[in-house]
């Protein structure tokens, strides 16, 4: 350590001197479903006013009409699509697992169900008709 950070922390090198924490702002590991700021900060520019200072000043937005060229049209559904894909959040290897055992299952017992249906539904057509 320098001089320095020993002169800094000298009053509060005891365990009861360091009380307060600070905390790491870090990334969501997931995606949240909020929307960023980013597309409302980025549509300010910042001008140097008379006086010196800058100021923000909004800038207008282009009116966003529908395109009439198809690969246009095209290429920014694919961007949407990539988009969203982005923000699904994809089950690991055990889950995919549940839920394939559950829907397997459920397929098997509707499949069964059906098929009793059908074949009692059938010896009744047989027993009236029949």
């Amino acid at each position: 350590m320098s001089d320095e950070r020993v002169d800094a922390d000298a009053g509060t090198d005891t365990e009861e001197g360091r009380g307060g924490r600070t905390a790491v702002v870090t990334r969501p590991q997931r995606p949240t479903g909020k929307r960023s700021r980013v597309r409302a900060e980025a549509s300010e520019a910042v001008e140097l006013g008379k006086d010196g200072t800058d100021t923000k000043v909004k800038t207008a937005k282009k009116a966003a009409g529908p395109s009439r060229n198809p690969f246009a049209f095209v290429f920014a559904y694919l961007k949407q699509v990539v988009a969203e894909l982005r923000k699904v959040i994809w089950p690991n290897r055990k889950q995919m697992m549940t839920y394939t055992s559950v829907v397997l299952a459920f397929l098997a017992f509707m499949v069964a169900l059906i098929g009793l249906a059908d074949f009692g539904l059938a010896k009744l057509v047989l027993l009236v008709f029949g």
